[in-house]
């Protein structure tokens, strides 16, 4: 049997780190698999999903590394063509990756302690909602 569900997140705009390990763990708890494995995947082309420490000086640090990697003040291509300015959120999204595999054992994510699953909003616009897809599988 395979499980779907669908996480919908709001997000304050460009910088917004999310933590989804909640949602994560209640949908692994709902699919009723003891033992597999769980995918996240975020729809849309501007945000990403990862694992990280969720505390304030590493989610600041993880900020200033994508700013470091595809700056604003960087001239892209995509701006030029579109103009709509969020050339640099593809390119962090592409980086960081719009999917995620988190094992599951013993009808749970297999996280660290400290660790947790997190949704970058790397747009320069808030979103009402991203969807972040949850499948888990045995």
């Amino acid at each position: 049997m395979v499980y779907q569900e669908e996480i919908a997140v709001s997000t304050g705009g460009e910088g917004a780190i999310v933590d989804l390990t909640p949602s994560v763990r209640r949908c692994v708890g709902k699919s009723g698999i003891e033992k597999g494995v769980c995918n996240l995947f975020v729809v849309g082309s501007t945000a990403a999903l990862t694992t990280i420490e969720y505390e304030d000086g590493v989610l600041d640090d993880l900020r200033e590394a994508l700013e470091r990697i595809a700056p604003k003040d960087a001239v892209y291509a995509h701006d030029r063509r579109w103009g709509d300015g969020n050339g640099r959120s593809h390119v962090r999204a592409s980086l960081v990756g719009p999917a995620l595999s988190v094992p599951v054992r013993d009808g749970a994510p297999v996280l660290g302690t400290w660790q947790q699953v997190v949704l970058l909003e790397l747009d320069v616009r808030p979103r009402r909602e991203r969807t972040v897809v949850c499948t888990v599988l045995p």
